[in-house]
């Protein structure tokens, strides 16, 4: 895991840790398109550590919300990061050169079928992800708040 110097720890994961730092050095000209999937920058705060963690993530949009699937790659266990905004749902994007504050909910059962269709059009293989796990994926709204430019703070 790297700490850069804002004290950020990044992913573990050789490729995603790479993936940030090409992000951040390039302010998202590079990374925010992975493949043809637009990526972003997620901060949160461990639950147990209480120390900044960042990972990047694949990203839809509905209206002016963010949207992740919480997959670990079809995994049988939440990933880490998910786990963390459960805990402390303030935490920090990053969406191309665009730095800012955004509060993190899981959605409902009614608002899930909806957003899943958006995320499965756009990244098909969470369906197989979905397929191989018992466990519901989780679809993460993320709702922006005010710009770190601007005073907000990652929490």
């Amino acid at each position: 895991m790297t700490a850069p110097e804002d004290g950020i720890l990044d992913s573990p994961t050789p490729w995603v840790a790479d993936h940030i730092r090409a992000y951040l050095e390039t302010g998202g000209a590079e990374g925010h398109l992975y493949g043809r999937w637009p990526t972003l920058l997620l901060t949160t705060r461990g639950r147990r550590s209480g120390r900044l963690r960042r990972t990047a993530l694949i990203y839809g949009r509905d209206r002016d919300r963010y949207l992740l699937v919480a997959s670990n790659g079809g995994a049988d266990r939440h990933p880490a990061w998910y786990l963390n905004l459960t805990e402390t749902p303030a935490v920090s994007l990053q969406v191309a050169a665009d730095r800012f504050a955004a509060t993190a909910r899981t959605a409902t059962a009614e608002e899930r079928p909806r957003l899943w269709e958006i995320m499965a059009e756009l990244f098909p293989q969470y369906v197989e992800y979905q397929a191989g796990t018992a466990r519901e994926l989780p679809l993460v709204i993320l709702a922006p708040g005010r710009s770190l430019e601007a005073g907000g703070q990652p929490r």
